[in-house]
């Protein structure tokens, strides 16, 4: 069984955007990029939206509180995009 360890160089040093990406520093020295189709939330928010984020979980975390997404570096490294929301059976 493996157990996620802790890695202080996956904390988060900054956060930027290109029109289609997400893209975020780390203290190591990596950057972690991803489709910004990947985050809903983040695609539609306005760039003064994305701009206003926060470090969260001890670093390990971004929270955007003008629209209520939370984005771990851990899910981040893994390639893990947004749960994609189920529509109810309207009858």
């Amino acid at each position: 069984m493996s157990i996620s360890q802790i890695n202080p160089g996956e904390r988060v040093k900054d956060v930027h955007f290109t029109e289609d990406s997400l893209s975020v520093d780390l203290m190591d020295g990596r950057t972690i990029s991803v489709p910004l189709a990947w985050y809903p939330r983040l695609l539609h928010a306005s760039a003064e939206q994305r701009g206003n984020w926060q470090l969260a979980g001890g670093g390990f975390g971004i929270h955007w509180p003008d629209i209520d997404e939370d984005l771990s570096t851990e899910g981040l490294l893994r390639g893990a995009p947004a749960p994609r929301k189920t529509m109810p059976n309207v009858a």
